[in-house]
């Protein structure tokens, strides 16, 4: 059953207000089931040692078809620390994690996979960096193990593409690991848009950003989930979401070979006139061909823009929640639950912890 957003403000009577917890780990979860008790465990123990007993572990089921979310169901059910959250499908991993965000509560968060390639153990030290003023605490990759030679190379070119492109500073060879403010958070769910790149995203925000350097682990069990078909989607994304220098560089380069074929035009009158009958079948095509193949890019580049134009016009919401499991309640989340304003997306969240939300759950979202 759906719920107002009357009923998510509406609290026990004669209860206080439970404190958010210091820091809240959120990691989205696409077929994980090999490494998730793995993950659970190191996540634990790093949120014990860095901040004791106030944190919650906010682990979200992108659409797994492996037996994810049951393991999710348990850890919730065994450990109140543990909030699992179930979208209605699968819907990639940066609005996975945009939904994570909006459902975690603590004063601090930590954006991580459960693949175990950013070590959880970190969070102790982003936490002293914190304290000493960041706003922002990323991990910077000095090595990446498990990778393969190509996957290294196309990573850091596509890096220092995305510096010269980009019109916010992004850093180099980081992920979305990091540590944010609850501040950070908020500004970063303010964002509408649906083709995110949640690195670039929170570095537009700005605040005071600060590295921390380690070095990326192989994956823990199972295989990515970012295949080449993905990495490229994801590298386009950040570049149209930062950038508008591909529309003039395609500017440009139009009105380059626009001049170009001017010359040529001018070229072949004056050899006309000189009555010299122009051979050559070959470069004839070629310079066709050639012409064609530009306007084909050029024709390109606008239609990513304007097609993430039309996207962002349909104004659909960002993700789905089939509901929230939080011990031994199972909370139904309304459909518009990614369009409220931090605020609102707040008594959500205090009404699914303090049990105040209705505990059923719908058929669908408990298959």
């Amino acid at each position: 059953m759906a719920v107002t957003t009357e009923m998510a403000v509406e609290s026990r009577p004669g209860a206080a207000p439970a404190p958010a917890p210091a820091v809240s780990v959120v990691a989205p979860c696409f077929n994980e089931i090999e490494g998730l008790e793995v993950f659970y465990r190191r996540c634990t123990s790093a949120c014990r040692a860095a901040g004791g007993t106030s944190y919650e572990i906010v682990l979200v089921d992108d659409g797994s078809s492996d037996g994810t979310w049951p393991a999710i169901e348990a850890l919730a059910a065994a450990d109140g620390h543990v909030v699992g959250l179930r979208l209605l499908r699968n819907h990639g991993h940066q609005l996975a994690s945009t939904a994570g965000l909006a459902a975690a509560m603590g004063e601090r968060i930590l954006l991580i996979d459960a693949d175990l390639q950013d070590p959880p153990e970190l969070l102790a030290d982003m936490m002293r960096l914190m304290d000493e003023g960041a706003d922002v605490v990323y991990g910077l990759r000095t090595d990446r193990a498990g990778e393969s030679w190509f996957k290294r190379a196309t990573a850091s070119a596509f890096y220092r593409l995305l510096s010269w492109l980009a019109d916010a500073p992004i850093p180099r060879d980081s992920g979305d690991f990091r540590l944010m403010t609850r501040t950070v958070v908020d500004a970063f769910l303010l964002m509408p848009e649906h083709h995110r790149f949640i690195r670039g995203m929170v570095s537009w925000i700005g605040g005071r950003q600060v590295a921390l350097p380690y070095a990326r682990a192989a994956r823990h069990a199972g295989t990515t989930k970012y295949p080449l078909r993905r990495m490229v989607r994801l590298a386009v994304d950040a570049v149209t979401s930062f950038s508008i220098r591909p529309l003039r560089v395609a500017t440009w380069t139009g009105l380059g070979f626009a001049l170009l074929a001017l010359v040529m035009f001018a070229y072949t009158l004056v050899q006309w006139a000189r009555g010299h009958v122009i051979d050559g079948w070959t470069s004839l095509m070629a310079a066709t061909t050639l012409f064609s193949g530009v306007q084909l890019i050029v024709l390109g580049i606008f239609g990513e823009y304007l097609g993430r134009l039309v996207q962002e016009t349909k104004n659909r919401p960002l993700f789905l929640v089939a509901g929230v499991r939080r011990g031994q309640q199972f909370h139904s989340v309304p459909i518009e639950f990614s369009r409220l304003p931090p605020s609102e997306q707040q008594a959500f969240r205090l009404a699914w912890r303090d049990g105040a939300l209705d505990g059923s759950a719908p058929p669908a979202a408990r298959r």
